[in-house]
């Protein structure tokens, strides 16, 4: 195992984690909330370092990412932790609970990225943030070999450790859960604020993306839509925003979100906000000019792109992203 970064020795050889906000205090042989940090005689180890659920390739637009790279695709691998425990997570089988890894170090998740020609690499499926170690030693390496690292994450994270990563970082996808503290507290066991903290941070280092999977009766309002919203553009109103289509998981037992919703928060947003787009459901999903309204990237089996150094063909519009 290779000790934690971000934590403070105390006595009786007991220590607290600072990488998130949770700022678990563990006494010998305790693991914190996200199951990937053990106190080891007052050492904090990463005891998931190096250990990977699962990788494969994936299409860029399934982190998703619709204005990074489109219709590219992404070498995927995450961690067997989390630092959430989300009522409704559609990962719960590798996030609450411990399920069989293998072995993986950033000299071989390299190789395996030449091996398949591949120029990117995404830290998802559960929490790469609680991943830590690994994720910036990977990073590292990645990016001196121009490979372009993505993460797609809860967000929650305290300022110092995210401040270190966000150098080694192409693109984010973060999951922005409700703008309503009550919500993440009852639902998730976190807090909202370091997640709009960590937005407000990321999109001036690097590609931001957001998704917020809208739940039936938990924080699909018109109001709380329009608060989220609201907040997205007092950010940056060129952020995508994906609104995913909610079904019952793990322990969340309300009804699927209804098209009806889903669209109803896609035109609560488009009055701000210049990219939308809806997930888990059938619709289009293809990129429009804001300005003029052309189809720029064309979206089905694949991603077509008509963008030219980052600008409409037709009317020279600046579009967000990386293309």
């Amino acid at each position: 195992m290779i000790e934690a970064k971000y934590y403070k020795k105390l006595n009786n050889d007991k220590v607290q984690c600072l990488l998130c906000p949770h700022y678990c205090l563990l006494s010998n042989g305790e693991t914190g909330k996200c199951k990937g940090r053990i106190n080891h005689k007052g050492i904090l180890f990463a005891e998931n370092y190096g250990k990977t659920i699962a990788h494969s390739l994936d299409p860029m637009e399934k982190k998703p990412l619709y204005h990074f790279y489109p219709g590219s695709s992404i070498l995927s691998l995450g961690a067997n932790s989390c630092n959430f425990s989300c009522d409704f997570c559609q990962n719960y089988q590798s996030s609450q609970q411990k399920t069989f890894t293998r072995e993986i170090s950033p000299g071989s998740l390299l190789a395996y990225c030449h091996q398949q020609d591949c120029k990117f690499v995404a830290f998802t499926y559960t929490e790469p943030i609680t991943w830590f170690e690994f994720v910036l030693d990977s990073a590292q390496l990645l990016k001196k070999n121009d490979i372009k690292v993505v993460l797609v994450t809860n967000g929650f994270i305290n300022p110092e450790p995210l401040n270190e990563l966000l150098p080694y970082i192409d693109a984010m996808n973060i999951d922005l859960k409700s703008i309503n503290d009550i919500f993440y507290q009852k639902y998730c066991g976190g807090y909202v604020k370091p997640v709009l903290d960590t937005i407000r941070t990321s999109v001036q280092k690097c590609h931001v993306e957001l998704t917020n999977l809208v739940i039936t009766d938990a924080n699909d309002g018109a109001a709380e839509i329009r608060e989220l919203v609201d907040f997205v553009a007092s950010v940056n109103s060129d952020i995508p925003l994906h609104f995913s289509r909610y079904y019952p998981c793990y322990k969340m037992t309300n009804p699927p979100t209804t098209v009806e919703n889903l669209e109803n928060a896609k035109r609560i947003a488009e009055e701000k906000l210049h990219h939308v787009y809806l997930g888990n459901v059938l619709t289009n999903s293809d990129t429009l000019c804001p300005n003029c309204k052309a189809i720029l990237i064309k979206r089905g089996y694949g991603a077509i792109s008509k963008i030219v150094n980052n600008a409409c063909p037709s009317c020279g519009y600046k579009i967000y992203g990386q293309f």
